[in-house]
């Protein structure tokens, strides 16, 4: 399976992007997919995720209200829109996918077995 994600770039603050992660495998019987951010010096955090069958949404407390998670079953595509984006949010962007119903908690990098390579998402001041 490879996870192919797209859609960063250089945009100023406060300013919006949007970025895709498409899977090569269909994504009907998937359970989950996720991003995660990892800024220079900094270690890989959890962003956002969705329950795939579901549709629940989840998100790190200090995105919520500027970042929204949704997802395409039809184009196995997940999308992260991010708005009134700031320097902090400067980061490689990396989306993940679970195909286990029962793989621990959404927030967990632990829980995913698929990642994508990437992508830069630079915020300037």
């Amino acid at each position: 399976v490879q996870l192919q994600a797209s859609g960063g770039g250089l945009v100023q603050a406060g300013g919006s992007l949007r970025l895709s992660c498409e899977a090569s495998r269909r994504t009907f019987s998937m359970y989950r997919m996720g991003w995660f951010r990892q800024a220079p010096g900094k270690e890989r955090e959890f962003v956002a995720a969705i329950s795939w069958r579901g549709g629940t949404t989840y998100y790190a407390d200090s995105l919520k209200g500027r970042f929204t998670v949704s997802g395409d079953n039809a184009k196995n595509t997940m999308y992260l829109q991010m708005n009134s984006l700031k320097p902090e949010d400067t980061a490689v962007y990396y989306c993940a996918a679970s195909w286990r119903q029962y793989s621990g908690s959404y927030y967990d990098s632990a829980s995913y077995d698929y990642w994508g390579q990437g992508t830069l998402v630079t915020v300037s001041s």
